[in-house]
């Protein structure tokens, strides 16, 4: 249990690193000139690094366990990250720096899940990784109105290194209090490398819950980390503090969305329908943005808070997805629908960023985030369509 505290800490932090961003774009446009182009390829870096290492991660949990993966990958990644951050004189330092954060908050999550799978019954992973998550998304919270305050009385360079300061203290916490279970490396797995990816994209079951898994978390954390900060400034001329209360809201949201969804398998007996319901919400909830985006700020924080909750479906379609792994490849298995579920995010970022950019109307700031919006609706509706063609994964399957 000591293991899996750290490692819900460790989590905190990989929340917070992929969301501060949107709090501290008034100061760091103005201190750095890092302009909302910048902005979206530095958070889409965070992700699609975050991302890419889902590959050597899986094989790694496999083969040496989750204790010394996690625990080495955020103190140089994440705690070089922040170290970097903090001495940033450019926007492409800001770039580099969150990708760094990415490959070291990459095995957090996904070493914790490698433990459930591996130590639980199938029929809580669900609820398990549901309500991590929840607890993790405190880091969402921290990174908005604390954030907001800690940077108005100390500067972000300070408040940069005493994170990563922080960083690395947990990182060191992993390694004394995490187990590795069962002897990974000993596994048919651990010897069969890279070649075990190759017969998951063989298994058709998982061809229909991909793209959902990989947009359903776009819209929350793409509009809470990226987008919230830059929209109620140009839109509302929000400052740092008004944004902060915003995403503090939105923050709380993704974490009851989160809970809420935990037990919702098990009490409808369904994984999949849950899953449509609670994006169909969100779906609805992004179109009304895009066609109403300068309303008011309460209007759009309301909005905010819908997508929040109806968004937190990560858990319950990674647990669709693990009813169809096979034992061996557990690892694996959690961390390639963990590339799909944060590359959707990365790819979201870059191409958001674009939209905004080709729809920049002087003098009419909400053009652009209405066009946003829409885009992003676009996209979640595509992948919720392909989604209705998955398999059903009833709370007690298990592959």
């Amino acid at each position: 249990m000591a293991g899996i505290a750290a490692l819900a800490i460790a989590y905190v932090l990989s929340q917070f690193y992929r969301s501060f961003l949107a709090v501290l774009t008034p100061v760091l446009g103005s201190e750095l000139g890092v302009t909302k182009g910048d902005f979206s390829v530095a958070s889409g870096a965070f992700f699609l690094t975050f991302a890419v290492s889902q590959f050597p991660i899986g094989v790694a949990l496999d083969r040496i366990g989750p204790r010394r993966t996690a625990a080495v990958l955020l103190a140089v990644g994440a705690g070089g990250g922040t170290l970097l951050f903090s001495l940033a004189t450019t926007p492409l330092m800001i770039i580099t720096a969150t990708g760094l954060m990415g490959i070291g908050c990459a095995p957090v999550l996904m070493a914790s899940l490698f433990i459930f799978a591996r130590l639980y019954s199938p029929v809580r992973f669900a609820m398990l990784t549901s309500w991590l998550v929840a607890f993790g998304t405190a880091g969402n919270v921290i990174g908005t109105a604390p954030l907001a305050y800690a940077e108005q009385a100390y500067g972000w360079r300070a408040v940069m290194v005493g994170l990563c300061l922080l960083t690395l203290l947990v990182a060191a916490a992993l390694l004394v209090l995490v187990r590795d279970p069962d002897h990974p490396h000993n596994t048919q797995a651990g010897r069969r490398g890279f070649a075990g990816f190759a017969e998951l994209f063989r298994m058709r079951v998982l061809w229909a819950i991909i793209p959902l898994t990989a947009i359903a978390y776009a819209p929350s954390v793409g509009i809470r980390g990226l987008w919230a900060g830059p929209y109620l400034a140009d839109v509302f001329s929000a400052d740092v503090l008004q944004i902060g209360s915003v995403t503090l809201f939105m923050a709380l949201s993704m974490v009851a969305g989160a809970f809420l969804y935990g037990p919702l398998d098990q009490f409808f007996g369904t994984r999949k329908w849950v899953a449509v319901g609670g994006t169909t919400i969100s779906l609805m909830a992004v179109i009304c943005l895009g066609l109403y985006p300068q309303v008011s700020v309460p209007f759009s924080t309301g909005l905010f808070v819908v997508i929040g909750l109806a968004g937190g479906s990560y858990g319950l379609l990674m647990a669709h997805a693990r009813a169809f792994l096979p034992h061996h490849l557990i690892g694996r298995g959690v961390t390639l629908m963990n590339f799909f579920s944060i590359g959707g995010v990365g790819v979201m970022q870059f191409a958001t960023g674009a939209v905004v950019t080709h729809n920049i109307v002087p003098d009419e700031p909400a053009v652009a985030y209405s066009a946003l919006f829409l885009f992003i609706a676009l996209v979640l509706a595509v992948a919720l369509a392909i989604y209705l063609f998955s398999r059903d994964a009833k709370p007690s399957h298990v592959a």
